[in-house]
């Protein structure tokens, strides 16, 4: 088990750069939420509607905005605070000094395959890794045990790739990038043509080219171009289950909840939002700052930025909802004899005119 962490009340406000109230000397093994925290814990408040939660609270400290400090004296005098004007944002910020994953030290496993001269000093390489010739790892970067670089690829500086994970040949990753287990980076795009004989494959000539900052959750699948590369911009996050297919562009910023697909050659744009299980048809593309709501399918090309929706209706009684999509298919027919009467209506105050 990891060693637990502790931080000094003032130690933690003076790394997160914010202003505390209550004993600086004050040590907090941890962080929970609010409703769960121990006597010696860390929480946030980051949405107002659950302020009665700090009269009930046993934190020791909590993260809180200005307009909150007044509330928490009131309902938990005894309980310091560090005062954020966005406590979602320190929280983040503090988990990452209570983090309990060590890095590995530097270092290559015995048991590791490492046929590449360009290992930095410094990386960790895990037990039985597989480095093949021609692959660069950069200064810091953590390789876990099991994952696979492949031939004449090459990870940036402070990248930490978990284990298990399998970057094929040609791939680029970037700097200070965290690739989840079971990742596959770089496998063949799903291109074929038809033939007389069946499907001729098309090998996939193009690679994967991963910006600095991205984060690709467990399981998730990026595959190589099949003339360009895929490319995934600085700053991408995608949850577990995401699948980007071959020519795919991403840009910076772009954050992908679990379970997207993205099919070949669409171009995604900058500080985009796609919730949970999106799918986006190949060739299309989707304009900076667009958000798309859980479950929608895009079929056609989005210019402007905005919300969007497609998905599935919200939850309601099966009863109501076998109704709802019965009439639903009706809704052509009503359209049609609502404009017959309209149209009839127009004409008889014609002839009344």
């Amino acid at each position: 088990m990891a060693e637990q962490k502790s931080l000094r009340l003032a130690d933690l406000a003076g790394l997160l750069k914010l202003p505390y109230e209550g004993d600086g000397n004050l040590v907090l093994t941890g962080m929970a939420a609010l409703d769960t925290a121990s006597s010696s814990q860390l929480s946030f408040l980051a949405n107002a509607k659950y302020r009665s939660q700090l009269a009930e609270t046993a934190a020791a400290a909590a993260i809180i905005h200005p307009d909150m400090v007044s509330h928490a004296n009131d309902m938990r005098p005894e309980m310091a605070v560090i005062v954020s004007a966005n406590p979602y944002l320190a929280y983040a910020e503090a988990s990452a000094l209570f983090d309990p994953l060590e890095k590995p030290r530097a270092g290559i496993h015995p048991s590791a395959v490492v046929m590449s001269e360009n290992v930095h000093a410094s990386a960790s390489i895990g037990a039985n890794c597989v480095i093949e010739e021609g692959a660069t790892i950069g200064e810091n970067v953590v390789i876990s045990a099991g994952t696979i670089v492949g031939r004449g690829s090459s990870v940036g500086k402070y990248s930490y790739l978990h284990a298990n994970v399998t970057v094929y040949h040609g791939v680029s990753i970037g700097e200070s990038c965290v690739v989840h287990s079971g990742v596959v980076i770089g496998g063949d795009g799903f291109g074929f043509a038809p033939s007389e004989q069946g499907w001729v494959k098309i090998h996939q000539l193009g690679g994967v080219r991963i910006g600095d900052r991205v984060e690709v959750g467990a399981n998730s699948c990026i595959d190589r171009g099949a003339l360009n590369d895929t490319v995934i911009g600085d700053g991408v996050i995608m949850d577990d289950f995401t699948m980007i297919a071959h020519n795919v562009e991403v840009g910076a910023g772009t954050a992908m909840a679990a379970c997207c697909q993205v099919a070949g050659s669409a171009v995604i744009g900058k500080n985009c939002t796609l919730a949970g299980n999106i799918g986006v048809v190949g060739h299309i593309r989707i304009a900076d700052g667009v958000h798309l709501t859980a479950r929608s399918l895009v079929t056609k090309s989005i210019s402007e930025a905005g919300s969007y929706s497609s998905g599935g209706s919200p939850l309601m009684p099966s009863a109501q909802w076998r109704k709802n999509t019965a009439r639903l298919s009706k809704l052509d027919d009503l359209y049609r004899r609502v404009q017959a009467m309209e149209k009839e209506l127009r004409t008889l105050h014609e002839e009344r005119d």
